[in-house]
């Protein structure tokens, strides 16, 4: 049986996600998502969503990049000093990393990513600090932003 609703067919080419028009939260989230992180990171997510991870990322999608990233009270570079800062706190590494990426996509400069994981150091401990700066040094030799 197929679904004659309107936006069904895009519905399928969004893996289940809502089909653009359909959630206006989810497709400010997703267009955000994919300045911050990249299309490439962001299809892969979407793409490999199944019956049980699909609903986290819709989350995300809605409440992470379209609630809080699309909030206009702070700048997308804040933010993501921020979320530097406070993923050096939890030791998140890898999310870490995306999100180094992504602040350089924002325009956070070298100098402040490290200024930021100086600060870390001082409130969330050396170890959380030396794992984060390693971690930042790897993905900022990757782009070329250091030698």
């Amino acid at each position: 049986m197929s679904d004659n609703t309107p936006g069904a067919a895009q519905a399928a080419d969004r893996n289940g996600f809502p089909a653009p028009g359909q959630s206006p939260l989810f497709d400010q989230g997703l267009a955000l998502r994919k300045a911050v992180l990249g299309d490439a990171y962001v299809d892969k997510s979407i793409q490999a969503a199944d019956d049980f991870t699909r609903p986290l990322q819709k989350m995300i999608t809605e409440w992470c990049w379209g609630e809080a990233w699309g909030n206009p009270a702070l700048p997308h570079k804040t933010r993501s000093m921020l979320n530097i800062a406070m993923l050096t706190a939890l030791n998140r590494k890898e999310e870490l990393k995306l999100h180094v990426r992504g602040a350089i996509t924002n325009g956070v400069s070298v100098e402040e990513i490290q200024a930021v994981l100086l600060q870390a150091c001082i409130y969330c401990g050396v170890p959380a600090a030396l794992d984060s700066t390693k971690a930042a040094r790897e993905v900022l030799k990757e782009i070329g932003a250091i030698e």
